[in-house]
Protein backbone atom coordinates (compact mmCIF):
# COMPACT_ATOMS: atom_id res chain seq x y z
CA UNK A 1 0.00 0.00 0.00
CA UNK A 2 3.01 2.34 0.27
CA UNK A 3 4.37 1.50 -3.21
CA UNK A 4 3.06 4.79 -4.70
CA UNK A 5 4.97 6.71 -2.02
CA UNK A 6 8.10 4.65 -2.70
CA UNK A 7 7.90 5.55 -6.38
CA UNK A 8 7.28 9.21 -5.57
CA UNK A 9 10.29 9.34 -3.22
CA UNK A 10 12.53 7.62 -5.77
CA UNK A 11 11.61 10.15 -8.44
CA UNK A 12 12.14 13.03 -6.00
CA UNK A 13 15.59 11.81 -4.99
CA UNK A 14 16.74 11.02 -8.53
CA UNK A 15 15.36 14.37 -9.72
CA UNK A 16 17.77 16.28 -7.46
CA UNK A 17 20.88 14.54 -8.83
CA UNK A 18 22.79 16.06 -11.73
CA UNK A 19 23.62 12.94 -13.72
CA UNK A 20 25.95 14.63 -16.23
CA UNK A 21 28.64 16.13 -14.03
CA UNK A 22 32.35 16.87 -13.71
CA UNK A 23 34.69 16.69 -10.74
CA UNK A 24 36.92 19.67 -10.01
CA UNK A 25 40.14 19.12 -12.01
CA UNK A 26 43.21 18.40 -9.87
CA UNK A 27 46.56 19.73 -11.09
CA UNK A 28 49.62 17.48 -11.08
CA UNK A 29 52.64 19.00 -12.78
CA UNK A 30 51.38 20.29 -16.17
CA UNK A 31 48.24 18.11 -16.27
CA UNK A 32 44.70 18.61 -14.95
CA UNK A 33 43.06 15.32 -13.94
CA UNK A 34 39.33 14.82 -13.40
CA UNK A 35 36.44 12.37 -13.64
CA UNK A 36 33.10 13.00 -15.27
CA UNK A 37 29.73 11.25 -15.56
CA UNK A 38 27.17 11.20 -18.34
CA UNK A 39 23.41 10.87 -17.96
CA UNK A 40 22.17 7.32 -18.31
CA UNK A 41 25.63 5.82 -17.73
CA UNK A 42 26.52 4.14 -14.44
CA UNK A 43 30.27 4.65 -14.30
CA UNK A 44 32.99 7.31 -14.27
CA UNK A 45 35.06 8.49 -17.19
CA UNK A 46 38.68 9.31 -16.19
CA UNK A 47 40.23 12.11 -18.23
CA UNK A 48 42.86 14.86 -18.26
CA UNK A 49 43.93 18.00 -20.09
CA UNK A 50 47.50 19.20 -20.59
CA UNK A 51 48.59 22.76 -19.90
CA UNK A 52 45.17 24.35 -19.35
CA UNK A 53 41.50 23.53 -18.89
CA UNK A 54 40.89 24.76 -22.44
CA UNK A 55 43.16 22.06 -23.89
CA UNK A 56 41.64 19.04 -25.69
CA UNK A 57 40.45 16.20 -23.47
CA UNK A 58 42.41 12.98 -23.26
CA UNK A 59 40.41 10.02 -21.92
CA UNK A 60 42.46 7.74 -19.70
CA UNK A 61 39.74 5.21 -18.99
CA UNK A 62 36.00 4.89 -19.62
CA UNK A 63 34.60 2.54 -17.00
CA UNK A 64 31.35 2.27 -18.95
CA UNK A 65 33.20 0.66 -21.86
CA UNK A 66 35.15 -1.70 -19.58
CA UNK A 67 31.98 -2.73 -17.72
CA UNK A 68 30.05 -3.73 -20.87
CA UNK A 69 28.83 -7.32 -20.71
CA UNK A 70 29.97 -7.80 -17.13
CA UNK A 71 27.59 -8.63 -14.28
CA UNK A 72 29.74 -6.63 -11.88
CA UNK A 73 32.42 -3.98 -12.34
CA UNK A 74 34.38 -1.90 -9.87
CA UNK A 75 37.59 0.08 -9.98
CA UNK A 76 39.59 -0.33 -6.77
CA UNK A 77 41.94 2.59 -7.32
CA UNK A 78 44.10 4.16 -10.02
CA UNK A 79 47.40 5.99 -10.23
CA UNK A 80 49.27 7.77 -13.01
CA UNK A 81 53.04 7.19 -13.22
CA UNK A 82 55.33 10.09 -12.18
CA UNK A 83 56.10 10.87 -15.85
CA UNK A 84 52.35 10.82 -16.68
CA UNK A 85 52.83 8.24 -19.46
CA UNK A 86 51.30 5.18 -17.76
CA UNK A 87 47.98 4.64 -15.97
CA UNK A 88 47.77 1.81 -13.41
CA UNK A 89 44.39 0.70 -12.09
CA UNK A 90 42.68 -2.14 -10.18
CA UNK A 91 39.68 -4.00 -11.64
CA UNK A 92 37.19 -6.31 -9.87
CA UNK A 93 34.54 -8.09 -11.99
CA UNK A 94 33.28 -10.54 -9.34
CA UNK A 95 32.57 -8.42 -6.24
CA UNK A 96 35.22 -10.30 -4.25
CA UNK A 97 37.57 -7.32 -3.77
CA UNK A 98 40.30 -9.45 -5.33
CA UNK A 99 41.47 -7.06 -8.02
CA UNK A 100 43.54 -7.41 -11.17
CA UNK A 101 46.28 -4.80 -11.58
CA UNK A 102 46.31 -3.44 -15.15
CA UNK A 103 48.70 -0.87 -16.66
CA UNK A 104 47.82 1.24 -19.70
CA UNK A 105 50.16 3.10 -22.02
CA UNK A 106 48.20 6.34 -22.37
CA UNK A 107 49.71 7.68 -25.59
CA UNK A 108 49.40 4.32 -27.38
CA UNK A 109 45.94 3.62 -25.88
CA UNK A 110 46.88 0.02 -25.15
CA UNK A 111 47.09 -2.22 -22.11
CA UNK A 112 50.55 -3.56 -21.27
CA UNK A 113 50.99 -7.33 -20.94
CA UNK A 114 51.77 -6.76 -17.25
CA UNK A 115 48.58 -7.91 -15.51
CA UNK A 116 48.69 -9.14 -11.93
CA UNK A 117 45.75 -11.01 -10.38
CA UNK A 118 44.69 -11.25 -6.74
CA UNK A 119 45.75 -7.72 -5.75
CA UNK A 120 44.26 -5.71 -2.86
CA UNK A 121 43.60 -1.97 -2.52
CA UNK A 122 46.78 0.11 -2.58
CA UNK A 123 49.29 0.57 -5.40
CA UNK A 124 52.22 2.97 -5.71
CA UNK A 125 54.76 3.92 -8.38
CA UNK A 126 58.49 4.34 -7.77
CA UNK A 127 60.14 7.33 -9.46
CA UNK A 128 61.74 5.21 -12.21
CA UNK A 129 58.28 4.87 -13.88
CA UNK A 130 58.77 1.12 -14.27
CA UNK A 131 58.54 -0.21 -10.70
CA UNK A 132 55.14 -0.57 -9.09
CA UNK A 133 54.33 -1.72 -5.54
CA UNK A 134 51.12 -3.59 -4.75
CA UNK A 135 49.36 -5.31 -1.82
CA UNK A 136 48.06 -8.84 -1.28
CA UNK A 137 45.83 -10.36 1.43
CA UNK A 138 45.63 -13.53 3.47
CA UNK A 139 42.59 -15.85 3.55
CA UNK A 140 40.75 -13.40 5.85
CA UNK A 141 41.18 -10.50 3.37
CA UNK A 142 43.76 -8.88 5.64
CA UNK A 143 46.46 -7.00 3.68
CA UNK A 144 49.55 -8.87 4.87
CA UNK A 145 52.12 -8.61 2.03
CA UNK A 146 53.65 -5.84 -0.12
CA UNK A 147 55.19 -6.84 -3.48
CA UNK A 148 57.38 -5.04 -6.03
CA UNK A 149 56.86 -5.56 -9.78
CA UNK A 150 59.10 -4.33 -12.60
CA UNK A 151 57.31 -3.66 -15.90
CA UNK A 152 58.30 -6.08 -18.63
CA UNK A 153 59.37 -8.76 -16.17
CA UNK A 154 57.32 -11.92 -15.50
CA UNK A 155 55.10 -11.83 -12.42
CA UNK A 156 57.07 -14.76 -11.02
CA UNK A 157 60.02 -12.37 -10.61
CA UNK A 158 58.04 -10.06 -8.31
CA UNK A 159 59.71 -9.53 -4.94
CA UNK A 160 57.89 -9.65 -1.60
CA UNK A 161 59.08 -6.47 0.11
CA UNK A 162 57.33 -6.88 3.47
CA UNK A 163 55.19 -9.54 5.19
CA UNK A 164 53.19 -9.19 8.41
CA UNK A 165 51.96 -12.57 9.76
CA UNK A 166 50.27 -11.09 12.88
CA UNK A 167 46.48 -11.12 12.26
CA UNK A 168 46.02 -7.92 14.31
CA UNK A 169 48.00 -5.87 11.76
CA UNK A 170 47.39 -4.71 8.20
CA UNK A 171 49.69 -3.17 5.58
CA UNK A 172 49.42 -0.16 3.29
CA UNK A 173 51.70 1.49 0.72
CA UNK A 174 51.93 5.23 0.10
CA UNK A 175 54.33 7.96 -1.01
CA UNK A 176 55.45 11.15 0.68
CA UNK A 177 54.07 14.43 -0.65
CA UNK A 178 57.46 15.52 -1.99
CA UNK A 179 57.87 12.17 -3.85
CA UNK A 180 61.12 11.39 -1.99
CA UNK A 181 60.10 8.22 -0.18
CA UNK A 182 57.76 5.26 -0.46
CA UNK A 183 56.14 4.41 2.88
CA UNK A 184 54.92 1.03 4.14
CA UNK A 185 52.47 1.35 7.02
CA UNK A 186 52.22 -1.71 9.28
CA UNK A 187 49.39 -0.94 11.69
CA UNK A 188 46.85 -2.35 14.13
CA UNK A 189 44.11 -0.37 15.90
CA UNK A 190 46.60 0.55 18.64
CA UNK A 191 50.11 0.33 17.19
CA UNK A 192 52.05 1.60 14.14
CA UNK A 193 55.34 0.85 12.43
CA UNK A 194 56.39 2.71 9.27
CA UNK A 195 59.15 1.74 6.85
CA UNK A 196 60.63 3.96 4.15
CA UNK A 197 62.24 3.26 0.77
CA UNK A 198 64.02 5.85 -1.39
CA UNK A 199 61.56 6.35 -4.27
CA UNK A 200 64.50 6.73 -6.67
CA UNK A 201 66.04 3.42 -5.51
CA UNK A 202 63.03 1.11 -5.19
CA UNK A 203 65.09 -2.10 -4.91
CA UNK A 204 66.56 -1.00 -1.57
CA UNK A 205 65.51 -2.77 1.62
CA UNK A 206 62.85 -0.90 3.67
CA UNK A 207 64.23 1.01 6.66
CA UNK A 208 62.20 1.44 9.87
CA UNK A 209 61.29 4.93 11.09
CA UNK A 210 60.28 3.91 14.61
CA UNK A 211 59.84 0.34 15.80
CA UNK A 212 56.33 -0.55 16.94
CA UNK A 213 55.51 -0.06 20.60
CA UNK A 214 52.27 -1.07 22.37
CA UNK A 215 49.61 1.67 22.27
CA UNK A 216 51.79 4.04 20.20
CA UNK A 217 50.35 5.10 16.84
CA UNK A 218 51.94 7.37 14.28
CA UNK A 219 51.72 8.55 10.66
CA UNK A 220 54.43 10.08 8.47
CA UNK A 221 55.14 12.81 5.89
CA UNK A 222 58.43 14.28 4.62
CA UNK A 223 59.61 17.88 4.19
CA UNK A 224 63.13 19.10 3.44
CA UNK A 225 65.51 16.86 5.40
CA UNK A 226 62.98 15.71 8.01
CA UNK A 227 60.17 13.24 8.49
CA UNK A 228 57.12 14.89 10.10
CA UNK A 229 55.35 12.45 12.41
CA UNK A 230 51.86 12.69 13.97
CA UNK A 231 51.84 10.48 17.07
CA UNK A 232 50.02 9.73 20.32
CA UNK A 233 53.28 8.86 22.10
CA UNK A 234 52.60 10.51 25.48
CA UNK A 235 49.85 12.54 23.78
CA UNK A 236 46.25 11.25 23.90
CA UNK A 237 45.05 13.85 21.36
CA UNK A 238 48.20 13.42 19.25
CA UNK A 239 51.10 15.80 18.68
CA UNK A 240 53.36 16.56 15.72
CA UNK A 241 57.10 15.91 15.86
CA UNK A 242 59.91 15.87 13.32
CA UNK A 243 63.03 13.73 12.95
CA UNK A 244 66.02 13.88 10.58
CA UNK A 245 65.47 11.49 7.68
CA UNK A 246 69.01 10.11 8.05
CA UNK A 247 68.15 8.86 11.58
CA UNK A 248 64.44 9.12 12.46
CA UNK A 249 64.49 7.08 15.69
CA UNK A 250 62.25 8.38 18.55
CA UNK A 251 65.36 9.59 20.41
CA UNK A 252 65.70 12.24 17.70
CA UNK A 253 62.09 13.43 17.69
CA UNK A 254 61.55 17.19 18.19
CA UNK A 255 58.10 18.59 19.04
CA UNK A 256 56.57 20.83 16.37
CA UNK A 257 52.94 20.96 17.61
CA UNK A 258 52.58 20.03 21.30
CA UNK A 259 49.75 17.94 22.71
CA UNK A 260 46.59 19.81 23.81
CA UNK A 261 43.95 18.41 26.15
CA UNK A 262 40.98 19.98 24.34
CA UNK A 263 42.09 19.77 20.68
CA UNK A 264 42.54 16.61 18.63
CA UNK A 265 45.22 16.78 15.92
CA UNK A 266 43.43 14.47 13.51
CA UNK A 267 45.53 14.96 10.36
CA UNK A 268 48.17 17.15 8.73
CA UNK A 269 49.64 17.97 5.32
CA UNK A 270 52.89 19.54 4.12
CA UNK A 271 53.64 21.91 1.26
CA UNK A 272 56.96 23.49 0.31
CA UNK A 273 56.16 26.68 2.24
CA UNK A 274 53.33 25.68 4.57
CA UNK A 275 52.34 23.17 7.23
CA UNK A 276 48.57 22.52 7.38
CA UNK A 277 46.90 21.03 10.47
CA UNK A 278 43.45 19.46 10.60
CA UNK A 279 42.00 19.77 14.12
CA UNK A 280 38.84 18.85 16.05
CA UNK A 281 37.50 20.87 18.96
CA UNK A 282 34.00 20.99 20.46
CA UNK A 283 32.63 18.71 17.73
CA UNK A 284 33.81 21.04 14.93
CA UNK A 285 36.58 20.55 12.40
CA UNK A 286 39.00 23.34 11.49
CA UNK A 287 42.10 23.99 9.40
CA UNK A 288 45.21 25.73 10.80
CA UNK A 289 47.96 26.99 8.47
CA UNK A 290 51.57 27.65 9.53
CA UNK A 291 54.20 29.37 7.38
CA UNK A 292 57.40 27.29 7.58
CA UNK A 293 59.68 30.30 7.14
CA UNK A 294 58.09 32.73 9.62
CA UNK A 295 56.18 30.44 11.98
CA UNK A 296 53.08 32.64 11.68
CA UNK A 297 49.73 30.84 11.89
CA UNK A 298 46.07 31.42 11.11
CA UNK A 299 42.81 29.46 10.94
CA UNK A 300 40.79 29.21 7.73
CA UNK A 301 37.48 31.05 8.28
CA UNK A 302 34.23 29.06 7.94
CA UNK A 303 30.74 30.33 7.08
CA UNK A 304 28.29 28.56 9.43
CA UNK A 305 28.17 27.62 13.12
CA UNK A 306 27.73 23.91 12.33
CA UNK A 307 29.67 22.58 9.33
CA UNK A 308 32.14 20.00 8.08
CA UNK A 309 35.47 20.70 6.38
CA UNK A 310 37.86 18.15 4.87
CA UNK A 311 41.09 18.19 2.92
CA UNK A 312 40.57 17.99 -0.82
CA UNK A 313 43.06 16.26 -3.11
CA UNK A 314 46.34 18.19 -2.76
CA UNK A 315 48.94 16.21 -4.74
CA UNK A 316 51.10 19.25 -5.52
CA UNK A 317 53.95 19.89 -3.07
CA UNK A 318 55.27 23.13 -4.57
CA UNK A 319 52.14 25.28 -4.34
CA UNK A 320 50.67 27.92 -2.06
CA UNK A 321 47.11 26.76 -2.82
CA UNK A 322 45.24 24.46 -0.46
CA UNK A 323 42.13 22.72 -1.77
CA UNK A 324 39.48 21.92 0.83
CA UNK A 325 35.89 20.64 0.78
CA UNK A 326 33.20 22.42 2.84
CA UNK A 327 29.62 21.36 3.54
CA UNK A 328 26.93 21.47 6.19
CA UNK A 329 23.50 19.98 6.72
CA UNK A 330 22.21 22.92 4.61
CA UNK A 331 25.11 23.68 2.24
CA UNK A 332 25.88 21.14 -0.53
CA UNK A 333 29.43 19.87 -1.06
CA UNK A 334 31.57 22.89 -1.95
CA UNK A 335 35.17 22.87 -3.20
CA UNK A 336 37.43 25.85 -2.46
CA UNK A 337 40.97 26.72 -3.48
CA UNK A 338 42.55 28.68 -0.64
CA UNK A 339 45.63 30.85 -1.16
CA UNK A 340 47.55 30.23 2.07
CA UNK A 341 49.69 33.38 1.86
CA UNK A 342 46.92 35.90 1.08
CA UNK A 343 44.05 34.04 2.85
CA UNK A 344 41.88 34.47 -0.25
CA UNK A 345 39.63 31.63 -1.34
CA UNK A 346 38.14 30.79 -4.71
CA UNK A 347 34.93 28.81 -5.15
CA UNK A 348 35.70 26.01 -7.61
CA UNK A 349 32.43 24.09 -7.44
CA UNK A 350 29.26 23.64 -5.42
CA UNK A 351 27.32 20.47 -6.12
CA UNK A 352 24.14 21.29 -8.01
CA UNK A 353 20.89 20.22 -6.38
CA UNK A 354 18.28 20.17 -9.14
CA UNK A 355 14.65 21.07 -8.61
CA UNK A 356 15.09 24.58 -7.23
CA UNK A 357 16.72 23.88 -3.86
CA UNK A 358 16.83 27.08 -1.77
CA UNK A 359 19.13 26.75 1.29
CA UNK A 360 17.55 29.83 2.92
CA UNK A 361 14.39 27.74 3.48
CA UNK A 362 16.30 25.49 5.91
CA UNK A 363 18.27 25.98 9.13
CA UNK A 364 20.96 24.04 10.98
CA UNK A 365 21.84 24.33 14.65
CA UNK A 366 23.54 22.51 17.49
CA UNK A 367 22.10 21.56 20.87
CA UNK A 368 23.75 19.75 23.81
CA UNK A 369 22.29 16.83 25.77
CA UNK A 370 23.40 16.01 29.31
CA UNK A 371 24.45 12.34 29.55
CA UNK A 372 23.74 10.17 32.59
CA UNK A 373 27.23 10.92 34.01
CA UNK A 374 26.94 14.68 33.40
CA UNK A 375 28.96 14.81 30.15
CA UNK A 376 27.47 17.15 27.50
CA UNK A 377 26.79 15.39 24.16
CA UNK A 378 26.56 17.51 20.98
CA UNK A 379 23.58 16.98 18.66
CA UNK A 380 23.40 18.52 15.16
CA UNK A 381 20.00 19.40 13.70
CA UNK A 382 18.55 20.47 10.35
CA UNK A 383 14.94 21.39 9.56
CA UNK A 384 12.75 23.46 7.30
CA UNK A 385 12.00 26.95 8.55
CA UNK A 386 10.20 28.14 10.61
CA UNK A 387 10.58 25.84 13.62
CA UNK A 388 8.04 26.01 16.45
CA UNK A 389 9.26 23.87 19.34
CA UNK A 390 5.91 22.43 20.38
CA UNK A 391 6.70 18.71 20.03
CA UNK A 392 4.64 18.31 16.87
CA UNK A 393 7.51 17.71 14.44
CA UNK A 394 8.50 14.15 13.47
CA UNK A 395 12.23 13.48 13.82
CA UNK A 396 14.78 11.00 12.46
CA UNK A 397 17.72 10.69 14.88
CA UNK A 398 20.87 9.08 13.46
CA UNK A 399 24.10 7.96 15.10
CA UNK A 400 27.11 5.66 14.69
CA UNK A 401 29.52 5.98 17.64
CA UNK A 402 32.25 3.41 16.98
CA UNK A 403 35.91 2.94 15.97
CA UNK A 404 36.73 6.61 16.54
CA UNK A 405 34.81 7.42 13.34
CA UNK A 406 33.24 10.86 13.67
CA UNK A 407 29.80 11.47 12.16
CA UNK A 408 30.23 14.95 10.72
CA UNK A 409 27.20 17.05 9.68
CA UNK A 410 27.22 16.67 5.90
CA UNK A 411 24.72 17.46 3.15
CA UNK A 412 22.43 14.84 1.61
CA UNK A 413 19.87 15.81 -1.03
CA UNK A 414 17.89 12.67 -0.10
CA UNK A 415 17.26 14.13 3.37
CA UNK A 416 15.24 16.94 1.75
CA UNK A 417 12.43 14.44 1.17
CA UNK A 418 12.14 14.22 4.96
CA UNK A 419 12.63 17.92 5.70
CA UNK A 420 10.02 18.99 3.16
CA UNK A 421 7.50 16.73 4.92
CA UNK A 422 8.14 18.47 8.24
CA UNK A 423 10.82 16.17 9.69
CA UNK A 424 13.77 17.32 11.74
CA UNK A 425 16.91 15.33 10.95
CA UNK A 426 19.33 14.99 13.87
CA UNK A 427 22.78 13.48 14.44
CA UNK A 428 23.83 12.54 17.97
CA UNK A 429 27.64 12.81 18.25
CA UNK A 430 27.89 10.16 20.96
CA UNK A 431 31.01 8.76 22.59
CA UNK A 432 32.78 6.16 20.47
CA UNK A 433 33.52 8.68 17.71
CA UNK A 434 36.21 11.37 17.96
CA UNK A 435 34.09 14.52 17.57
CA UNK A 436 35.27 15.80 20.97
CA UNK A 437 38.82 14.43 20.75
CA UNK A 438 40.51 11.12 21.37
CA UNK A 439 39.08 10.99 24.90
CA UNK A 440 35.60 10.83 23.33
CA UNK A 441 36.62 7.64 21.53
CA UNK A 442 38.31 6.09 24.56
CA UNK A 443 35.18 6.79 26.66
CA UNK A 444 33.05 4.83 24.16
CA UNK A 445 34.98 1.61 23.60
CA UNK A 446 35.83 -1.61 25.41
CA UNK A 447 34.55 -1.46 29.01
CA UNK A 448 33.33 2.10 28.36
CA UNK A 449 31.14 0.99 25.43
CA UNK A 450 27.97 1.41 27.48
CA UNK A 451 28.44 5.21 27.22
CA UNK A 452 27.72 4.94 23.47
CA UNK A 453 24.23 3.60 24.22
CA UNK A 454 23.38 5.82 27.20
CA UNK A 455 24.59 8.93 25.31
CA UNK A 456 22.16 8.11 22.51
CA UNK A 457 19.26 7.62 24.91
CA UNK A 458 20.15 10.90 26.66
CA UNK A 459 20.20 12.69 23.29
CA UNK A 460 16.73 11.39 22.41
CA UNK A 461 15.31 12.33 25.82
CA UNK A 462 16.84 15.83 25.53
CA UNK A 463 15.27 16.41 22.10
CA UNK A 464 11.87 15.34 23.45
CA UNK A 465 12.25 17.44 26.59
CA UNK A 466 13.21 20.52 24.53
CA UNK A 467 10.09 19.94 22.40
CA UNK A 468 11.90 19.48 19.10
CA UNK A 469 9.81 16.31 18.78
CA UNK A 470 7.80 13.85 20.89
CA UNK A 471 8.42 10.26 21.83
CA UNK A 472 5.51 9.23 19.57
CA UNK A 473 7.10 10.97 16.56
CA UNK A 474 10.73 9.97 17.06
CA UNK A 475 12.36 7.48 14.67
CA UNK A 476 15.95 6.26 15.09
CA UNK A 477 18.40 4.83 12.56
CA UNK A 478 21.90 3.35 12.48
CA UNK A 479 23.81 1.02 10.19
CA UNK A 480 26.78 -1.34 10.56
CA UNK A 481 28.26 -0.54 14.00
CA UNK A 482 25.29 1.82 14.32
CA UNK A 483 23.11 -1.28 13.94
CA UNK A 484 24.60 -2.51 17.21
CA UNK A 485 23.58 0.85 18.67
CA UNK A 486 19.99 0.38 17.45
CA UNK A 487 19.88 -3.09 19.04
Amino acid sequence: HIEPLQEQLYKEMLGRIKQTDLSVPVRRDSFYYYTRTEEGKQYNIYARKKGSLEAPEEILLDENVMAQGKGYFRLGGSLVSPDHRLFAFLVDTTGSEHFTLVVKNIAQNRMLPDQIADVHFGIQWANDNRTIFYTRTDSAQRPDRIFRHTLGMPNSADVMVHHQPDVLFGLGISKTKDDRFLLIGDESFTQSTYYYIDAYRPAEKPQVIAAGRPNVEYSVEHHGTHFYIRTNDGAVNFKLVRAPDRDPRPENWQTVIPHRDSVLLSDFDVFRNHLVLFEREKALTRIRVRDFATGTEHHVAMDEPVYTVRFGPNPEFDTRTLRYVYMSLVTPTTVYDYEMSTKKRELKKRTDVLGGYDPSQYATERTWARASDGVMVPVSLVYRRPLVKDGSRPMLLYSYGSYGSSTDPTFSSNTLSLLDRGFIYAIAHIRGGQEMGRWWYDQGKMLNKKNTFTDFIASAEHLIRERYTSKEKLAIRGGSAGGLLMG
